[in-house]
């Protein structure tokens, strides 16, 4: 530890003291210095007040003593780390049970961590230790002290007690009788009352506070989980899993419920699926799309909602990574104007995003834009959109055939699933119609194979199908802590196989910084391989078709496999080779 800040026990931060001590430490300059002897009666925390000026590094003149410099300089004078409160990574349930919500604000600490060996406790005072005793006296376990952000400590001291009260207070609400939570397991209920009302203020702020963090996280799925005695909370950040809350089992299937409320879907229903959407707004006033799908399990009804923002719809191609000769080749088979123009991959692999992205282009004032959907994922003004409705047997194919006498020019088909479909979307296309659809399969020549084996005639698909296109998410590295490294030989031809792409002799590799989450990569972009049906492909679709062949002939038409795209997306500094390799299917020859 440093000596520089001479600051006797027991005394709060202040600017003056703070100030001299980071002279002392070649950190600030005496001008400054004098300047910030003059501050008088400020009436927020030292360092949220010297982090606001921006003052430059003395001894780093390209640097400034943000928050993030005042509290390394603090970790060295005071022996304490820093850590950077993630709520993602907090057991919120457990730590709000450590101490009460009137002592933490009293004292301007934070619980961030509690097991058998210590309390981890966060503070932006490193000199105030008369509280350790009081809570080490309680909890009967040593304090582990650690600094941050006062401006963290403040809100999310709010934050996780306003939860923590509403979470007991529902659970209160809960109690059968003898005092025992209700319990669910094999769609039976168990115990004397039901779940609390779902319209109880306690539920309602529940469900408020999971739909904003799901906003402030960029979550795109919310999971609420039910088991035999808690309900998981997990939302999916950048395509992973990441663990938020443990509910009481009756609280879980009470928000749930208040979930399905708000959706209009049939709450009493609780033993077959049921799929539903609402629409709300994050706390910046944007509108956002949640769709709802419901699904019965042992222990009570596992709810998922997706998030769909319709900013996404106003990227452009490039943003959704789609640059260079693939977007060419995608734009001219979109603007043929007939024809079949297929996306494929997995769920979750951005399929909607770039057929909702594409048809918002194309639907201009002179055009009529028809689609049928399962369900509809946005909605869209300028679209005319209908729902598969099995109820009423309304499913892909007869939707189609309603909408050809709508006098469409445009049509898109949610996905083929059936050939009953697969030939009501070529009638479309013979017809003189645009039809966009989506199939399940590994890559673009896997499309047509699909087609066949789904019993469309070979000439058929040679006559109608423009082009398919195959896609991916990957996670894009952070820009604040990626870090270049030499370039692993193998690696990149374990990617690449015998496809001739360049490797770059340096790769930035993923580090972990507060922005990512620790994890090293922010964000997701597409990586794409472009199909387009040109006559050297049209002459390998046969009946007794070869994908091998259809794959080659593709490759020869300009088709890049999405590996290839991905390496070209590692040499830019982008991603990584293990995240390319983790989403794409290996390149077969």
């Amino acid at each position: 530890m440093d000596d520089c800040l001479q600051i006797p026990p027991e005394t709060r931060l202040d600017v003056v003291s703070l100030a001299e001590g980071l002279t002392r430490a070649g950190r600030l300059s005496a001008k400054n210095l004098v300047r910030l002897k003059s501050v008088t009666g400020t009436r927020v925390h030292p360092l949220i007040f010297l982090a606001e000026q921006k003052l430059p590094d003395f001894s780093a003149p390209d640097e400034v003593l943000d928050m993030p410099a005042l509290l390394e300089f603090l970790s060295k004078q005071t022996g304490q780390s820093v850590v950077d409160i993630d709520p993602l990574k907090i057991d919120t349930r457990a730590i709000a049970e450590v101490m009460s919500e009137g002592f933490a604000e009293r004292h301007q600490i934070l619980a961030v961590a509690v097991n058998e060996q210590a309390v981890t406790v966060a503070s932006a005072e490193p000199w105030v230790t008369l509280w350790e005793k009081d809570l080490e006296h309680v909890t009967r376990l040593p304090v582990r002290r650690v600094l941050a952000d006062p401006r963290d400590i403040t809100r999310h001291t709010k934050e996780f007690y306003a939860m923590a009260r509403s979470v007991q207070g529902a659970r209160a609400l809960s109690r059968g009788e003898g005092g025992k939570l209700a319990n669910l397991e094999a769609m039976v209920q168990l115990g004397g009352k039901s779940e609390p009302d779902a319209n109880d203020q306690h539920i309602v702020s529940v469900v408020d506070w999971l739909l904003q963090y799901a906003f402030e996280q960029r979550a795109s799925d919310i999971h609420i989980e039910p088991r035999r005695d808690l309900g998981n909370v997990r939302f999916r950040i950048d395509g992973v899993l990441h663990q938020v809350y443990e509910l009481p089992s009756a609280v879980a299937s009470a928000v749930t419920s208040r979930f399905k409320i708000l959706a209009r879907l049939d709450v009493a229903e609780k033993r077959r699926p049921q799929d539903g959407r609402l629409k709300t707004r994050t706390p910046d006033g944007n509108e956002v799309e949640l769709r709802l799908s419901t699904l019965p399990t042992a222990f009570g009804e596992k709810l998922v909602m997706r998030i769909f923002d319709p900013d996404v719809l106003l990227k452009s191609f490039e943003e959704l990574g789609l640059r260079g000769d693939d977007y060419s080749r995608w734009q001219s088979m979109i603007e043929q104007g007939t024809g079949i123009v297929l996306v494929t991959g997995p769920t979750g692999s951005g399929k909607t995003t770039t057929l909702y992205s594409t048809l918002r282009r194309l639907a201009t004032s002179d055009v009529n834009v028809c689609t049928i959907e399962d369900p509809i994922e946005m909605v869209e003004p300028a679209f005319n959109q209908m729902q598969v409705n099995p109820g009423i047997d309304l499913d892909f194919a007869s939707g189609v055939r309603a909408l050809m006498r709508q006098d469409p020019d445009i049509i898109m088909v949610g996905e083929i699933r059936d050939l009953e479909t697969a030939n009501m979307a070529i009638q479309a296309a013979l017809t003189g119609h645009l039809v966009l659809s989506t199939l399940h399969t590994n890559d673009s020549p896997g499309a047509i194979s699909r087609l066949v084996e789904l019993g469309v005639p070979a000439f058929l698909i040679r006559a109608t199908v423009r082009g398919v296109m195959s896609q991916r998410l990957v996670r894009t590295l952070c820009s604040s802590c990626k870090q270049l490294q030499p370039a692993d030989a193998g690696d990149w031809q374990t990617l690449v196989a015998d496809y001739p792409t360049a490797m770059p002799p340096e790769l930035y590799r993923p580090v972990g910084c507060k922005a990512c989450r620790d994890t090293g990569y922010r964000g997701r972009e597409g990586i794409y391989e472009v199909l387009v049906a040109d006559p050297g492909v049209q002459a390998v679709i046969t009946e007794r078709h070869d994908i091998r062949k259809i794959r080659q002939a593709s490759v020869a038409a300009g088709m890049v496999p999405l590996r290839v795209a991905g390496a070209e997306k590692v040499a830019r500094g982008e991603t990584t080779l293990e995240e390319v390799m983790r989403v794409a299917p290996a390149i077969d020859d």
